[in-house]
């Protein structure tokens, strides 16, 4: 039987994820020392939000152990429990088993009762030594909040408030008892209980909801400071707040203007009657009046927290909850738009029309708009990478603990926005490189201070646009790459000979090659050989590039240079042997005429281009996809000199070169089978499909076949020179 709730748990369950993110931002700052009311608020907010919408669904394991968190939180609330060190490691831990929770619940599995039990004695560790604080201190404190409350008497007001919760306050897993003891914080309070709706026991509903409270509070708060402190429950209750009286003070008229704020006034008993009577004749006398000038000394504090509410409202940002698969038709949708323009473009230019025809313009116009409609389509999935950013803390802590070091994680640019495929692509890449980090980039604890380093690593994310694409950054100022021991493990494994000549990054990039590794013993972070060539197979099929630098003993840097989305690509039109290919525009460095004289021959068929004092090597692309069984001649074509993952660089031979152009990608593999040397495809606007190169595989395997060679390059280096 289908289960009815399934919608609204879908709908908890992104609300749990979004709620997670928070908390555990909130206790990241909490750990860096901003404890203010505010954070804390907002730590205590995101779990008991999850607490009430578990109540719905009956998850008790995630309801009670989101308890005992509440209470310890509020227990930093209200002031009986300090923000300290130990504190924050304990309340991490359980923002974890936490996520581990909503997990459990999603999966319909049972949570992990020995790490519960476990932080719940940590819990009760921490509160008990709270206890133990605050009975110290007590005395002194009652003694502080007496004189204060003796000095700012005046300023004091007595409210009445009547407090009447419906049912559902219970069934969402909301206690009376927080809310009673919070309105207590604000001033001196009586609460009486009243059971005057309390039926007889045979009537009784135990589901139901017949008590009140009768609160009276003397206190310098406003009605919104009061009416705050109810804000989780405001839908599930009765609220009734009123002012009775003043000490030195009465109330006045409570006016609402045309702006539709509400003013109260509070005026000396000596002069209430003139201010009252002067205030009233100029708001009958004038209609039009927009705006009251009030003395600041007789403006209560409701005005200013009533603005305050009403700008941030003015500036708060609406969303809606979509489901992914629309969008993603959408932008199919949207793709195929561009596609037909392109066609209906080709279609115009073929029959002849002039440019400055109104059928010419309006395609024009056309055009520009498809543009902007992609443009902002485009947009819709582009989210910021805090998401992903803000996982890495809980696994920099772990693997901290796993490998007895100290380290601190610094990120930047998590507001840089990328299409969500990107992201979710690039979590495991991230993983992997910060997990690298930790455990190879820096130094044990002891090995830091000997060499005069601070105890502390230091691990930096960072993120930032570069030239339409998405730079992603993992350094570490640990002792950088150790290349003598990466030379000599590589030739133990037989990656290679014991007689290769290496350049300093060549030496740096052979970590990414499959079953390297350094690790001296195997554990449950490294040693298998398996990860870095994870890294690069995950960011090459992702259409991007990683490089290296490393600086002995100051650390290293890895560098992620990916496209924002997937979905389109600027890129160069170009013709090889009658065929129609894309090259990304990204890779391109730039276009060039070779001369006859500045091409030399190596074995077989390989051609090198003498480039500005070195040697690129040159690929031909037809006969490189089998378009021609025979190379083409070098001074007969036009050369594009690219990059590749790793700065490999290449000169591609093509045909002609027809021009820069954004094409929709689509899938290869998904429509028909991966092809070597073919990341995607396209379709012009002449209807015909054009094949995107993939200009890493191109330059790589290049790269083999000159390495093969390298000896006989190496001569002619020697022989030109010579001459």
């Amino acid at each position: 039987m289908e289960d009815p709730l399934a919608a609204i748990k879908i709908t908890f369950f992104q609300e749990c994820d979004e709620q997670l993110s928070e908390l555990e931002s909130g206790l990241l700052a909490m750990e860096n020392g901003i404890a203010d009311s505010e954070t804390v608020n907002a730590v205590f907010r995101a779990v008991h939000s999850m607490k009430g919408g578990a109540g719905i669904f009956g998850f008790d394991t995630l309801i009670s152990f989101a308890h005992t968190f509440e209470t310890a939180l509020d227990g930093v609330r209200s002031g009986t429990l300090s923000a300290t060190a130990p504190v924050i490691a304990v309340f991490l831990r359980a923002a974890d088993l936490l996520a581990d929770l909503v997990r459990a619940a999603r999966e319909n599995t049972a949570g992990d009762e020995a790490r519960i039990n476990a932080l719940r004695m940590e819990f009760d560790k921490i509160n008990n030594s709270a206890t133990v604080d605050n009975n110290v201190s007590a005395e002194l404190s009652d003694s502080i909040k007496e004189n204060q409350r003796n000095s700012d008497k005046i300023e004091e007001k007595l409210w009445k408030i009547i407090f009447t919760p419906d049912s559902t306050l219970y069934l969402n897993a909301n206690e009376t008892t927080f809310l009673l003891r919070d309105v207590r914080r604000l001033g001196k309070t009586n609460i009486e209980i009243d059971q005057s709706r309390l039926p007889k026991l045979q009537d009784l509903d135990a589901e139901g909801a017949f008590l009140s409270w009768n609160i009276t509070l003397e206190s310098d708060c406003s009605e919104s400071d009061i009416r705050d402190l109810f804000e989780f429950v405001e839908s599930d209750c009765t609220l009734e707040i009123s002012l009775e009286i003043t000490d030195g003070f009465k109330p006045g008229k409570v006016i609402t203007g045309d702006n539709g704020f509400k003013f109260e006034f509070f005026t000396p008993v000596d002069e209430e009657e003139i201010q009252e009577s002067n205030l009233l004749h100029s708001m009958q006398s004038d209609s039009e009046v927009k705006q009251l000038e009030v003395p600041q000394a007789t403006t209560s504090l409701a005005i200013q927290n009533i603005k305050t509410k009403a700008d941030s409202a003015n500036v708060a940002v609406a969303t809606i909850r979509v489901d992914l698969d629309r969008v993603d038709r959408m932008i199919d949708l949207v793709g195929e738009l561009v596609i037909n323009e392109a066609m209906l473009s080709q279609r115009v230019l073929e029959a002849g029309i002039a440019r400055s025809s109104g059928v010419a313009m309006a395609l024009e116009e056309l055009e520009h708009l498809t543009r902007e409609i992609q443009d902002s389509v485009m947009a819709i999935r582009a989210q910021p990478v805090r998401s992903v950013f803000q996982r890495m803390p809980r696994l920099v802590r772990e693997v901290a603990t796993m490998t007895n070091k100290q380290v601190k994680l610094i990120t930047e640019g998590e507001s840089t926005e990328v299409d969500k495929t990107v992201i979710e692509r690039i979590s495991d890449p991230l993983t992997h490189m910060i997990r690298n980090a930790i455990d190879h980039g820096l130094e044990s604890t002891e090995v830091r201070l000997a060499s005069g380093k601070p105890a502390e690593g230091t691990v930096k994310l960072t993120a930032l646009h570069r030239s339409g694409r998405i730079v992603l950054e993992v350094s570490d100022d640990g002792a950088g790459i150790n290349r003598p021991r990466v030379r000599q493990k590589a030739i133990e494994n037989g990656l290679i000979s014991s007689d290769a000549q290496l350049t300093d990054e060549e030496t740096d990039n052979l970590i990414f090659l499959p079953g390297f590794s350094t690790a001296a013993t195997l554990s449950n972070i490294s040693g298998r050989g398996v990860g870095m060539d994870v890294v690069r197979q995950s960011i090459q099929a992702l259409g991007g590039r990683i490089s290296i630098s490393s600086w002995p003993g100051k650390g290293s840097t890895f560098t992620l240079s990916l496209p924002l989305t997937l979905a389109v690509l600027d890129g160069m039109v170009v013709s090889a042997h009658g065929h129609t290919l894309i090259i990304p525009l990204g890779a391109i460095m730039e276009t060039l005429k070779p001369r006859r004289k500045d091409v030399f021959p190596l074995d077989g068929d390989l051609n090198v281009l003498s480039l500005r004092g070195g040697y690129v090597p040159i690929v031909d692309v037809a006969f490189c996809l089998g378009y021609r069984s025979q190379y083409v001649d070098p001074e007969q074509s036009v050369a594009l000199l690219v990059e590749g993952e790793g700065g490999s660089r290449a000169v591609l031979l093509v045909d002609e070169i027809h021009g820069q152009k954004q094409v929709v990608i689509k899938s290869l593999e998904a429509n028909y089978q991966a092809v070597k040397g073919i990341a995607a495809a396209t379709v012009m606007g002449d209807g015909r499909v054009a094949l995107i190169v993939d200009v890493d595989v191109v330059v790589q395997r290049t790269g083999s076949d000159i390495s093969k060679n390298l000896n006989e390059l190496r001569h002619l280096e020697v022989s030109v020179g010579a001459a």
